[in-house]
């Protein structure tokens, strides 16, 4: 019995620990690159586990929208969160979600196009010293915390996993300092997959604060993101709206805040996990680190589900007929760990080359973000064993649990000690 023909397989699927994937993914891909499943919103839809039918996908933006499905009454949910949920209409925001979806494409063209330089390594290396700073400061908190209480471990996800990817997106948008806890705060709220009216309520406060952040920025420019899409307007009105403004800087808030928390997260637990991966890093850091970040973004599945396509015609891929408005479900983590493409795909190999996994999408709408990704990374990494040489983790990862009830995953508890 084939993925196509067996009855739909109900989503999440189990996994053995938090640094594996489940063994049922391999299972699957054995049979078919898509199977049917349901969603854990109770939903129908295609899970793609091979490597070449989710780059195709991935890069196919003509066959395969992002967010808006055809039929948005008939479309199914990836979950119960708001991010992975169809607008309704029910009120002004989900009303302008829903026209903003129409128009997906021309929005993702025109603003990607526009804020690309912003995300280009030569900018990005102007920014590092910055990123450099709000490391060190959530550092300095995590060994003042550790000083405070020596023999108590140090959760760093609380201390510097979700903190910091917070912070730099903030800085990016020219957050003023008063107001990052409660534009991360937001953040977290959005992702909530057990709590759909809270995320509602949340997107509308971002919504509202977005609106507030642009004000400011009319009237005190900065070196920003906010003060540079301003500018633009300025000077064109007819490159960019105020409502394509407030999206986009409320677009970047929760997907550059909460996909680097899982990926610092899990960095971690893969680097501190096995006796000796620190030490050969940071043996030849300059030579390998680059490296070892490309094979933590592989490795690094946060989630139980995976990224949402609509199917926006009826198509065949890799041998399976789908429908107009169909949802599929890109497992990133199975595809990255696809034999056919990856010797040994499920040992972490920071030595691995050629790498071309797909941890940020494939093709002209990967994510914008990537560089700014691998940048933080390189920066958290070589800082956090330079300066804490005797980290080791305080807890056991076969203990560990994924967040089933955030639409990206992650571990709650990191703890270190040194």
């Amino acid at each position: 019995m084939t993925g196509i023909d067996r009855p739909a397989v109900q989503l999440p699927l189990q996994r053995p620990n938090v640094l594996d994937i489940a063994p049922q993914y391999r299972a699957l891909r054995s049979e078919a690159p898509l199977t049917r499943v349901l969603t854990p919103a109770g939903q129908p839809a295609w899970l793609v586990t091979a490597y070449q039918e989710a780059r195709e996908i991935f890069a196919d933006s003509a066959r395969f929208g992002c967010y808006a499905p055809p039929d948005p009454e008939l479309a199914s949910s990836a979950s119960d969160a708001v991010a992975q949920s169809k607008p309704m209409g029910g009120n002004d925001f989900e009303r302008d979600i829903a026209k903003l979806n129409e128009d997906n494409e021309r929005h993702i063209v025109k603003l990607r196009k526009l804020v690309l330089p912003w995300f280009a390594p030569k900018r990005l290396k102007f920014l590092s010293d910055r990123i450099q700073e709000l490391t060190d400061g959530c550092f300095d908190e995590m060994a003042a915390a550790h000083d405070r209480n020596p023999n108590r471990a140090m959760n760093f996800h609380d201390l510097v996993g979700f903190r910091l990817p917070g912070l730099v997106i903030c800085d990016l948008l020219g957050v003023p300092d008063e107001d990052r806890d409660h534009v991360i705060g937001l953040s977290r709220r959005m992702g909530s997959t057990v709590d759909p009216a809270g995320g509602m309520t949340a997107i509308a406060e971002l919504r509202k604060y977005a609106a507030h952040l642009l004000a400011i920025k009319r009237h005190a420019r900065g070196e920003d993101i906010a003060s540079y899409l301003l500018a633009a307007q300025e000077a064109d009105p007819n490159t960019v709206s105020d409502s394509d403004l407030r999206y986009y800087v409320m677009g970047l808030v929760s997907p550059g805040h909460e996909t680097m928390v899982a990926r610092m997260d899990f960095g971690v637990l893969y680097l501190l996990s096995e006796p000796g991966r620190r030490d050969w890093l940071m043996a030849d850091v300059d030579a390998r680190l680059d490296k070892t970040i490309e094979e933590i973004l592989r490795m690094t599945s946060p989630h139980h589900t995976g990224r949402p396509r609509f199917a926006l015609e009826d198509l065949e891929i890799g041998g399976v007929t789908v429908g107009r408005g169909d949802l599929l479900i890109i497992s990133e983590g199975a595809a990255n760990r696809d034999p056919s493409v990856f010797d040994d795909p499920d040992v972490f190999n920071p030595d691995r080359t050629p790498n071309g996994h797909i941890a940020f999408g494939h093709g002209a709408r990967n994510c914008i973000g990537q560089n700014l990704a691998r940048t933080e990374l390189r920066i958290v990494f070589r800082s956090l064993f330079q300066r804490f040489p005797d980290i080791r983790l305080a807890v056991d990862v076969n203990e560990l649990e994924i967040l089933d009830n955030r639409v990206d995953g992650g571990v709650a508890d990191v703890s270190v000690t040194w």
